[in-house]
């Protein structure tokens, strides 16, 4: 077990990744919070499933639009000094949450303006820290770093919707704004404060006509690429809207308050980490495990669709969040291994704008779902959607082994 740990955090050993790690685990956490005290405000004001969902497709929307030149900004420009930018610029919308609401002008449309402008941001800043990873830890560690940066996000997830069910309960939503603002200076510290020799820094993508164009055709005639970004596409879309289905399910389902909505989001995040840590301790990445993660996925989401109380409800979802992760991670390293350096960038921005910024389309269908039928109904279409990725999974990369075994085969076929 204590060799299994110490695979685990392999990472941690690497300086420059300590700091990064410290730094988000801080930056996220304020980041789920004030997502938490966002989502539970549109609720009060509005009483709408759709509104939630908007909110939700808001924050990702501009992935969706932008990604993939936040994803060139990360090629052409360090990304270190990308980083501290970006994380600087995240904090003026929280900074301005918390004067509308500490004012009392609060206002639905405030709301979505102040989401729309952070994800506008995170559409930089998310390609720039996902193909950071890489330079930080190198090649050798680079699954057990995806794996670990999981671990992140899932601990923010625990930490951060419990503070603001706190907070929210005692104080209502202006401290988990303000509070939000405080902690980019945490991650700003942290880039400011790495040893740029102990990094594997790449170089940096000469300005060219057509670079965005020209990664989208690096990804389309690389099936390595391609076919891991085509499901987690699937599965982002229609599978990964848990901002939207758990908000709705403590309320419209088990009739909780943000303490049920909170408890829910949190137990999701256990299981995240435990999936995170395991896949971390293996380092390994490959078709086998993104089939095999979507499978129980799947199967998992249907579980906790027919869950009869919170309850029971508790521990599948902890289940689901440990598929989750795994089948995300997996993809993940599986790209970051399989790109060429110069195209990094770019790559990772399409494994962010498939992940995230499919949400917008998602998200409204998830809350369309909720609201007019139940909760439970976005949770059976979750498990569709992964059976029918592993499935995918399966027949896709079983025929790129047939034609890698039988090159000649694949030329007259094609």
């Amino acid at each position: 077990m204590s060799a299994a740990l110490r695979r685990s955090f392999n990472s941690l050993e690497v300086p420059n990744y300590r700091r990064y790690f410290a730094g988000q685990l801080i930056s996220l956490s304020g980041t789920w919070m004030q997502t938490v005290a966002a989502i539970w405000l549109i609720l009060t004001l509005t009483d709408s499933g759709i509104a939630v969902g908007l909110t939700t497709a808001l924050q990702f929307l501009p992935m969706l639009l932008i990604g993939a030149w936040g994803g060139l900004l990360a090629d052409r420009i360090p990304k270190r000094r990308l980083l501290i930018v970006t994380q600087a610029l995240m904090a003026i919308p929280a900074i301005g949450l918390f004067a509308v609401t500490a004012t009392g002008v609060v206002a639905p449309w405030m709301v979505f303006l102040a989401v729309f402008a952070m994800g506008t941001v995170n559409a930089v800043d998310n390609p720039a820290r996902q193909s950071f990873v890489m330079e930080m830890v190198g090649p050798g560690r680079v699954v057990n770093a995806v794996s670990l940066n999981s671990v992140i996000v899932q601990m923010a997830r625990i930490v951060g919707p419990a503070l603001a069910g706190l907070l929210i309960a005692g104080f209502g939503v202006v401290p988990c704004f303000a509070l939000n603002a405080l902690t980019f200076v945490a991650m700003i510290v942290a880039l400011w404060g790495m040893d740029p020799r102990g990094l594997h820094t790449e170089p940096v993508a000469p300005r060219e006509p057509g670079a965005i164009r020209a990664g989208l055709r690096y990804v389309l005639r690389t099936p390595e690429l391609a076919v891991p970004l085509a499901l987690m596409a699937l599965v982002g879309t229609l599978g990964f809207n848990f901002q939207v289905v758990l908000p709705l399910l403590a309320k419209f389902s088990f009739g909780g308050g943000a303490g049920t909505y909170a408890v829910m989001v949190s137990a999701m995040a256990v299981g995240s980490i435990a999936g995170a840590l395991v896949n971390g301790a293996h380092g390994q990445t490959g078709p086998r495990l993104i089939a095999g993660g979507a499978l129980a996925f799947g199967a998992s989401a249907l579980l906790s669709a027919a869950m009869p109380s919170l309850a029971f409800e508790i521990p599948v979802l902890a289940l689901l969040g440990a598929a989750a992760v795994t089948f995300a991670a997996t993809i993940n390293s599986t790209l970051q291994l399989a790109v060429a350096p110069k195209m990094r960038g770019r790559v990772m921005a399409l494994y962010s704008v498939v992940f995230l910024g499919s949400t917008p389309i998602g998200g409204p269908l998830t809350g369309w779902l909720a609201e007019t039928y139940d909760p439970r109904v976005a949770l059976l279409l979750a498990g569709v959607t992964g059976l029918s990725a592993a499935w995918a999974a399966h027949v896709s990369f079983s025929r790129m082994r047939s034609r890698q075994a039988n090159p000649s085969t694949a030329e007259l076929t094609v």
